[in-house]
């Protein structure tokens, strides 16, 4: 259609063209002169709205792109209580008969589901989402040539990335493709996705790359190359080629009310999955690099009282006892500004670049502490996954950007606050005893029962500690001022207080 309309806008140009000809035969030569150089000059393609054709590329490609079918038994649900129907009574037999029937459409039944993934090893190794295989009792392969290879082995799989490696054993070498640099994707350059849309069979779509790094929040990994090219269901655990026909990312979800394309589907992207695939080959499981610490953003608010002129990094909350952040000697209230040489702008970038890197590895981390930059070398350790959900994770969860603003009373904890919020006894500081129900403090929720550890990054014991630190700051010329607050468990977390108001 796009070929179509520029080739319409272009008629009525020349028509318009022609019909004041007569009238001003110099200004037409000129316009048909420049839209014949025009013509002439424009890339091949331009006017097609895309590459002149992609099949030789996908004739290569499709016969390593394979459809995944799974099958597993789901357990009968327990149902609605049936009801008793007293014994004698005229319609006993047909409840009886009904019910029955009922129990029996409630047993263990099978079901079936569709996917896609693509060979990478020509000797069996295979490709595919976690998600597409995850509860199955039996695994098949289905070439594009009919041939049908049961899965023997599951390899590994990664649940944080939704990836997935599978083993079957061809009698004859398989057509294999490879990873290709997905960093060197640009927003606009031609994609091609191979699958099994709604278990049609092995299904060709194109379209381009349209944005990069994209965050759906589905998990900390979140780096998504976003694509307008038609990804349905099916399509999940293929590839998405560039037009070299190497993989660049492989099809894991889309955004759509009704569960067809709509021209928004997300991949992960090829660095990311080559890494995964590696470590689940060599392992069966992933070694990720392990920091021990919490983080939260950095705010505008945060950043005007660190002293930084925008925004950036990821501000460490704590560190966990023992891990390599601790003892390498990075603190709380540290802002990570380059991990191992790559720059962090975001928190959300620093789970990506730890989780990449080497166990054992020692690396350089570049941290702002008291408006001076300071580098420490961590020793990285590994994360354990089985701990990940519950635990630390990579670097902890992001906690609640939140306000700390006047409208607060404050004390020393005695042991009779201590026992009444029931803090921790680890926690010191000065606990706050109330909360100002008109104020903002109270709309940001904070609570009776915190505690205030450090303002400006030094530690308080008292309420004149934290007066006074509070003056100082305002006599800095300072804005706001950085608390740390834990709570009665001895979570921590940054607030910063606008000491104007």
């Amino acid at each position: 259609m796009i070929y179509m309309d520029m080739n319409r806008r272009s008629q009525a140009n020349v028509a318009s063209a022609s019909r004041s000809y007569t009238s001003q035969p110099v200004v037409f030569l000129i316009a048909a002169a420049l839209l014949l150089y025009g013509l002439s000059v424009a890339p091949q393609g331009a006017f097609a709205g895309g590459p002149e054709s992609v099949a030789d590329i996908a004739e290569k490609l499709q016969d390593a792109v394979v459809n995944i079918s799974t099958t597993q038994t789901l357990k009968g649900s327990k149902g609605i209580p049936l009801p008793s129907v007293p014994k004698g009574s005229p319609f006993e037999e047909y409840f009886e008969e009904f019910f029955d029937r009922r129990r029996r459409q409630r047993g263990p039944r099978k079901i079936n589901s569709l996917g896609s993934g693509f060979v990478i090893d020509s000797e069996g190794i295979i490709v595919t989402n976690n998600h597409v295989i995850e509860g199955a009792e039996e695994i098949v392969a289905n070439f594009n040539d009919g041939t049908k290879l049961k899965v023997i082995k599951v390899i590994g799989r990664d649940k944080k990335t939704d990836l997935a490696i599978l083993r079957v054993k061809p009698k004859k070498p398989l057509v294999s493709v490879s990873f290709g640099d997905s960093s060197k994707m640009r927003v606009g350059d031609w994609v091609m996705a191979i699958g099994n849309p709604f278990g049609l069979g092995g299904t060709v779509t194109v379209g381009i790359i349209s944005a990069k790094k994209r965050d759906i929040n589905s998990g900390p990994y979140d780096e998504f190359l976003q694509t307008d090219a038609a990804i349905n269901r099916g399509n999940s655990g293929g590839p998405l080629f560039n037009m070299d026909g190497e993989v660049i990312g492989i099809n894991t979800a889309i955004i759509s009310p009704t569960g067809g394309s709509i021209g928004i589907g997300f991949a992960v992207p090829a660095n990311t999955a080559a890494h995964v695939v590696d470590q689940l080959k060599k392992f069966g499981k992933t070694r990720r690099g392990w920091l021990g610490v919490r983080i939260q953003s950095v705010t505008d608010e945060i950043a005007e009282s660190l002293g930084l002129d925008e925004p950036k990094g990821a501000l460490v909350a704590s560190t966990t006892p023992n891990s390599p952040a601790a003892e390498a000697g990075l603190e709380a209230g540290d802002v990570i500004i380059k991990f191992d040489g790559q720059e962090v702008p975001t928190m959300r970038q620093l789970p990506r670049v730890v989780a990449r890197a080497g166990v054992d590895e020692i690396v350089d981390v570049e941290v702002l502490r008291n408006g001076e930059m300071k580098t420490f070398k961590v020793k990285i350790g590994r994360l354990e996954e089985s701990d990940a959900e519950d635990k630390d994770s990579i670097l902890g969860k992001e906690d609640d950007e939140k306000r700390l603003l006047l409208g607060l009373s404050i004390s020393p904890i005695t042991d009779e606050l201590r026992a009444r919020f029931k803090i921790d006894s680890s926690v010191k500081g000065v606990v706050i005893t109330e909360v100002d129900s008109a104020s903002r403090a109270a709309q940001e929720n904070i609570k009776a029962g915190d505690v205030i550890v450090e303002v400006t990054q030094q530690k308080v014991a008292s309420p004149d500690d934290v007066a006074k630190r509070v003056a100082e700051v305002k006599k800095s010329d300072r804005k706001n001022a950085l608390l740390l607050l834990s709570d009665a468990k001895g979570d921590k977390r940054f607030v910063s207080i606008p000491i104007g108001e």
